[in-house]
């Protein structure tokens, strides 16, 4: 039964985030424990599922590292959510890591990992943390944007009462990207320590992306400290810096890997 962990991870992150759906629109308070647990559950599966199937190592292959990283988004917004619920999160990070699990599994190729000494191991663990919190910033700062102009023209929608308030909100965005502004800048000093040759492993593009990226999300960080920044300014900057690095990491691996059938 070589599909049943994926299988099980895929029905308990979607039976998860549909229970989280039904809270919100019910207006609960709080979200069912039964429901974080099922979430975690999945995780877990999802998690191990990535370990049997990638032999105890990290693969960074396309398919591959989207299910990665959807895993550790998952196992975040869970975290996220035991110090402020934000159930809002579980409902679009749930079924999107069902969906990169499900096509890793069902649909990608077969691939093997590249070895990789401790050094760069390193390295990409810190990418990949990064990437993730960055991402669910993202995903608040697309809240904030739906919010912000509902809530100025008093369109009080069910959806709109639905998500957590725009202060909770806005608060956690910043918090994620200061703790992945962090973790970015770690990925780039130990990539320029660890990794060797940039040109032969066609990296140059992927660190110029990911340096403007930085320069972004710090620039939103300082302008916060400095001037308050918030509001359209910060939803702006913070979709940018994302937008940046998705093309460094995945649309650089997309063209690499899909398109001229190169490994990293």
């Amino acid at each position: 039964m070589p599909f049943l962990l994926p299988l099980f991870a895929i029905v308990a992150y979607l039976l998860a985030s549909g229970w989280m759906a039904r809270a919100l629109l019910t207006r609960r308070t709080a979200v069912p424990l039964a429901a974080l647990v099922l979430a975690g559950l999945a995780v877990v599966a999802h998690l191990g599922e990535i370990l049997l199937a990638h032999r105890g190592a990290l693969d960074l292959h396309f398919f591959a590292s989207l299910s990665l990283i959807a895993a550790v988004m998952a196992a975040l917004t869970l975290l996220v959510h035991g110090r402020k619920p934000v159930a809002a999160l579980g409902v679009i990070v749930f079924p999107l890591a069902a969906i990169l699990l499900a096509v890793d599994v069902f649909l990608a190729p077969p691939t093997i990992p590249t070895p990789m000494d401790w050094q760069i191991k390193l390295h990409v663990t810190l990418a990949l943390l990064s990437y993730a919190l960055l991402s669910i910033a993202a995903l608040l700062a697309l809240f904030l944007a739906f919010q912000e102009p509902a809530l100025r023209n008093r369109r009080w929608s069910r959806i709109l009462q639905a998500l957590p308030p725009l202060t909770l909100t806005e608060s956690l965005m910043f918090k994620l990207i200061g703790s992945g502004f962090v973790l970015l800048s770690l990925t780039l000093l130990t990539g320029a320590l660890f990794v060797q040759n940039l040109f032969t492993q066609h990296l140059v593009h992927k660190t110029i992306l990911s340096i403007l990226s930085w320069l972004v999300f710090g620039a939103l960080l300082f302008g916060r400290w400095r001037y308050g920044w918030r509001g359209r300014r910060a939803i702006g900057l913070t979709l940018a810096g994302m937008g940046v690095l998705v093309l460094a990491f995945f649309g650089s691996k997309f063209v690499l890997e899909l398109l001229l059938h190169r490994t990293w």
